[in-house]
């Protein structure tokens, strides 16, 4: 694939705008997984830091499906916009507690519990939008370019959040992600995505079973959704809560788990890279098996081996995670009804997502019971066991991506009917 047909949704002004709002706010994000862990253990502890995560996925777990709907229903960049607002909002005052040396973890929890709700709605209308303002040629260059954006700011952005951090304290990096989602607004604000009418205005309900019906109907789907739900307690409860105190007591602290994240981050971008040239006809039983990647750093967290030996399998990592979220996203959008995609997408991680406050919330305590390293090695285990239920399943094994990458009827008529090309 040319260098210019990897760009061309960016020739699209509605697509330019989502990519510079998404942009913006993945600059302010990469310092979040820093700054708010080395901010809780600031005034708690590992078991803290994992309730505090709890507190941010459990509102997203219960509201994903309204927002499913709402994406459905309304414009789904005023959606984006609006959840930007309340992010950026609750992340600035948690930036404020924190340097005022007088928080307490209820008040973090109950902040970070808001702007899980608001992702509740950010999520299936980002999933939604995406065909909507590029044209259906270049639906898998799009969702790599939205990527690729999100991972390169996450290299520089993750190790100068730890050096940050370390340096002058977490509230700087919250500050940083506060304004971010705050700049993001003001671009998707301009958007002026197409109006997806509708002949009737169903009851809520109803539009809710008709997503569940969309959902079910394909084994593919709700397969990978269910293995990730056990896959993503496992993995980003053990790497997320014991990783930060691991970094803090035996490799240095912050700017060393800066550093791994980075590594991470860096993975995720070759990973995008290779999605723009290699397009295997079993797109999906291919992300499949990359998930498998995720098992070594956790193997290794659990000796634990050096900073340089993390960050290298954290890069390999990477690759393999964003290889699955782009393949994954493309075959969403291509096998799904535009019309129900947003509701697709929130059942997609209503599933995926229902087990991590649980995860978040436990494996401290599961450490302290039984040992880290025991904690670790566990969680590598799910893993492997979620990868291999993933590749034994037929539908996933014959499922092919489209020749043309182009989406389902109705996504393409709403695809064709996007801003104007400029």
């Amino acid at each position: 694939m040319r260098g210019g047909q990897s760009l061309a949704p960016l020739a699209e002004r509605q697509f330019r705008l989502l990519f510079l709002g998404r942009f913006v706010s993945f600059v302010g994000s990469a310092f979040a997984p820093v700054a708010i862990a080395f901010a809780v253990l600031q005034v708690g502890s590992a078991s803290d830091l994992g309730l505090v995560l709890a507190a941010n996925m459990l509102p997203t777990v219960v509201f994903v499906l309204v927002g499913g709907v709402i994406a459905d229903r309304l414009p789904r960049h005023a959606v984006l916009v609006a959840s930007n607002l309340v992010s950026g909002a609750a992340q600035g005052l948690f930036a404020i507690l924190i340097a005022s040396g007088h928080a307490q973890l209820w008040q973090l929890m109950a902040l970070q519990a808001v702007r899980g709700a608001s992702t509740a709605f950010f999520f299936p209308a980002a999933q939604g939008i995406v065909p909507e303002v590029v044209s259906a040629r270049w639906l898998q260059e799009a969702n790599v370019l939205l990527r690729l954006s999100r991972n390169a700011t996450a290299i520089l952005g993750a190790a100068v959040a730890g050096i940050v951090v370390a340096a002058v304290g977490p509230a700087w990096g919250l500050a940083v992600d506060a304004a971010s989602y705050f700049l993001a607004a003001l671009f998707l604000a301009a958007m002026r995505a197409p109006a997806r009418p509708r002949q009737e205005a169903p009851a809520f309900v109803r539009e809710l079973v008709e997503g569940w019906d969309e959902f079910r109907s394909r084994t593919w789907l709700w397969v990978v959704v269910v293995a990730f739900g056990v896959l993503n307690a496992a993995q980003a409860g053990a790497f997320n809560v014991l990783g930060p105190p691991i970094a803090k007591e035996r490799l240095g602290g912050a700017a060393s788990w800066g550093l791994i994240l980075a590594a991470l981050s860096a993975g995720l971008i070759a990973g995008g890279l290779v999605a723009l040239r290699l397009r295997p006809r079993r797109a999906l039983l291919v992300g499949c098996l990359s998930v498998a990647f995720q098992i070594p750093p956790l193997v290794l967290l659990a000796i634990p081996a050096p900073t340089a030996a993390l960050a290298a399998v954290a890069f390999a990592e990477g690759v393999g995670v964003e290889l699955f979220g782009i393949y994954w996203d493309t075959s969403l959008q291509q096998h799904v009804r535009g019309d129900a995609l947003s509701r697709v997408s929130s059942y997609d991680a209503l599933g995926s997502w229902v087990l991590l406050p649980i995860g978040f919330a436990v494996v401290g305590p599961i450490a302290s019971l039984v040992g880290t390293r025991e904690t670790l090695l566990g969680a590598a285990a799910l893993v492997g066991l979620a990868v291999v239920a993933m590749a034994a399943t037929a539908d996933i094994r014959r499922l092919e991506a489209r020749p043309s990458g182009g989406p389902s009827p109705e996504t393409e008529l709403t695809a064709a009917e996007a801003g104007s090309v400029t």
